[in-house]
């Protein structure tokens, strides 16, 4: 994952009410919960900032009315932020033109949401095919560019099916291949899985993994379950009332919620996959160079894959890098206390 940002949030305010300006300009830009109270405004996003770096999956997630799907509205302009900064590519879209941000939403960004929102009377091809439509490519090459997307989603042989011969989870690759089509340089998506069966969820989930690997996007993806949020985000961004709560790694999240808010959120988090042998460990006071002797287990292991070995070894067990020098230590107290949340980690 690059560290570079490709996305730059500053100060994002988003209020719903009669005059949010002139009620931002009364409280100096920087009103609160009880001043929104008291004159009748629905903070929806509060005074938030954070980065989306070049290649990385940032999930978004929070209850209903947190302000998740607001603040990916406010970062692609479908609903124009009441107050910051979003910065890409070193420019601030809040002050491109209309015709500036249809150039963009057509050539840079992609997006998906819950709804699928396939054309019925149109093809897979066609429907793949419809955003290179609109900008005027050429019609061998648009279906052609569509036919390698229906290829990459494993839709190969369906592309003349029309969207009601097709199941849900069919739909939703289809969705997912058209907001490809355009080849955008971020990928925004809504909710993209909720509205699937369980298996077919988790087959969803398995494929934006395998997509992701190959095309290396840089995403923004929005969900109420954190589970999914762990199984595919580099870090997780909690939104309560509007405000970014935490924003973290799925293994600093579970391991250090920032409050109760958060651990709940990760009180039943499938803590066997998400912590690794790294975050766990008693650091070594031996010198880096030193060579692990004897069995030991890698540092970014996950504690479920390392359970067995330590838990069933008399003396703590070695944490070595990648070139097998010894980091730290592990033990049966240690493992058990970050797979069940029973006390602290020291």
């Amino acid at each position: 994952m690059g560290v570079d940002a490709q996305i730059k949030c500053r100060n994002i305010w988003k209020i719903f009410g009669a005059d949010p300006e002139g009620f931002m300009q009364r409280h100096n830009g920087n009103p609160t919960a009880d001043d929104l109270a008291a004159e009748g405004y629905i903070g929806a996003v509060r005074d938030v900032s954070f980065d989306v770096h070049q290649g990385e999956i940032l999930i978004i997630m929070g209850l209903s009315g947190s302000g998740k799907s607001t603040i990916i509205r406010c970062i692609t302009r479908l609903n124009d932020p009441t107050a910051g900064e979003v910065e890409y590519e070193g420019r601030d879209l809040l002050k491109a033109t209309p015709q500036e941000l249809i150039d963009i939403r057509r050539h840079k960004m992609g997006m998906v949401f819950q709804s699928f929102g396939l054309l019925p009377h149109r093809t897979v091809l066609s429907n793949v095919a419809f955003p290179l439509e609109v900008q005027n490519l050429d019609q061998l090459e648009r279906e052609k560019r569509a036919m390698e997307m229906i290829e990459l989603v494993g839709l190969g042989g369906r592309e003349n099916y029309f969207p009601r011969e097709l199941s849900g989870g069919q739909q939703q690759r289809v969705g997912i291949a058209r907001s490809l089509a355009v080849e955008p340089d971020i990928w925004f998506l809504d909710e993209p899985f909720s509205a699937l069966d369980p298996l077919i969820r988790a087959e969803m989930q398995d494929e934006f993994i395998r997509l992701q690997q190959m095309l290396k996007k840089t995403i923004v993806f929005i969900t109420h379950d954190f589970e999914e949020a762990t199984k595919l985000a580099d870090r997780i961004g909690i939104m309560k009332d509007g405000e970014m709560v935490q924003l973290c790694t799925p293994e600093e999240m579970v391991l250090n919620p920032a409050d109760d808010y958060v651990a709940e959120f990760a009180r039943n988090a499938p803590r066997d996959r998400i912590v690794s042998a790294a975050a766990i460990m008693k650091k070594s006071t031996a010198k880096a160079s030193r060579k692990v002797s004897g069995a030991s287990v890698s540092a970014t292991a996950k504690i479920g894959e390392i359970a067995e070995q330590v838990i069933n070894s008399d003396k703590p067990t070695p944490v070595a890098d990648a070139n097998g020098h010894l980091l730290g230590h592990v033990d049966r107290d240690r493992v058990t206390k970050a797979l069940f949340g029973k006390g602290e980690i020291v």
